[in-house]
């Protein structure tokens, strides 16, 4: 592999992310690029779900997709040993791995395979995932092919981990908004019921949260039924004082 087509494979990642990021296609472009650029005759990408365990995102080919698969059912593999220790784990010959991966080994040979190397993908202390090599031909993996596949799985792993801190701001963004339009409906409900019951802006507020409160409904949700009309304010009267005058008068 020359050190130009390496280039444009990390350019290509890079674009990838910077044009309109979509996952799914970013990982097949980087389970591609690898079979293509790298000493490999299979490769694998699992990922990290909410609950923390692997799961299988992308795959080269269909034997090496049910192999980690299978790794993932027996909870035992290379993979999951990258994943859980955070550090590259390769074994040269498969045929001889069968007391380490009691399972995993005469499965992966049956498969056709005889070397893996699975490479977690790490960015300092967070672990979010595996790439793993697999070989038809027993051997060391060479160490300029495992130095340039490094460098192709931090750039997808930082590429992902932009992507997830995106995501959350931009979730966190929404919250925020929903909270604003929350207040402000709020605030008209405070006022409506100030003007009914001839109450200041405080009192009125108390008198719909623990109404609120009483009855187990989401204030914000509530004070939207008030002001569109659904629900009345007669209900709040045992909060309320109709002959108590506003503040200020």
């Amino acid at each position: 592999m020359s050190d130009e087509r390496l280039l444009d494979t990390i350019v290509e990642l890079a674009d990838t992310l910077i044009d309109d990021f979509e996952v799914m296609d970013f990982l097949h472009l980087l389970v591609d690029r690898c079979v293509e650029l790298l000493d490999a005759d299979a490769v694998g990408i699992l990922l990290e779900d909410s609950g923390g365990r692997l799961q299988l995102v992308a795959a080269s080919d269909e034997q090496v997709r049910l192999l980690e698969l299978f790794l993932l059912q027996n909870d035992e593999g290379p993979c999951l040993d990258a994943f859980a220790y955070g550090v590259v784990v390769s074994h040269p010959d498969l045929s001889t791995a069968q007391a380490r991966w009691p399972q995993f080994a005469p499965a992966a040979v049956l498969g056709g395979f005889a070397a893996v190397d699975a490479f977690p993908m790490r960015l300092r202390t967070d672990v979010i995932g595996v790439l793993s090599l697999f070989r038809a031909h027993p051997g060391e993996l060479d160490p300029t092919v495992g130095r340039m596949t490094r460098a192709l799985v931090d750039v997808a792993t930082i590429g992902l981990l932009q992507e997830r801190s995106i995501r959350s701001k931009e979730i966190l963004t929404e919250q925020l908004q929903a909270a604003l339009n929350s207040r402000v409906i709020i605030e008209q409900a405070k006022g409506l019921i100030a003007e009914r019951f001839n109450l200041d802006m405080a009192d009125a507020f108390t008198a719909l949260r623990n109404y609120a409160r009483r009855n187990g409904i989401k204030l914000g949700a509530y004070a939207h039924s008030i002001v569109t009309g659904e629900r009345g304010t007669e209900d709040l009267l045992p909060d309320t004082s109709m002959d108590r005058p506003r503040h200020g008068d």
